[in-house]
């Protein structure tokens, strides 16, 4: 089960989330995001655990425990929504501006 892990300290690393949740059984993976730029914490991360009970065991235990100074919030993961580009559209072609043959003096 991949679960979701928020309100991570800024200074939390992989390390920190996997050592937490092997309290509650076996981990395969422990991930805090970073940012790509910069390398710091988002604040956030995913760990994932082969064993469902394991997992939800974790989920009971850490959500609303304080790692690192910070109260966790950790659930069951959603599953990445697809994103899309939400920006403006023009289909004609050009830059926008006006109408078009407007004229302008």
């Amino acid at each position: 089960m991949r679960i979701y892990v928020g309100n991570l300290s800024y200074e939390s690393r992989d390390s920190d989330l996997e050592r937490a949740f092997l309290a509650y059984g076996s981990v395969e993976s422990a991930q805090v995001v970073t940012d790509r730029d910069s390398g710091r914490s988002k604040g956030f991360g995913f760990v994932e655990m082969p064993d469902l009970t394991e997992a939800q065991n974790a989920i009971t235990g850490l959500n609303g425990q304080d790692l690192a100074g910070r109260t966790l919030t950790v659930n069951e993961a959603k599953p990445r929504e697809q994103r899309s580009f939400s920006g403006p559209r023009n289909d004609s072609g050009g830059g926008g501006g006006g109408p078009r043959n407007e004229r302008r003096w």
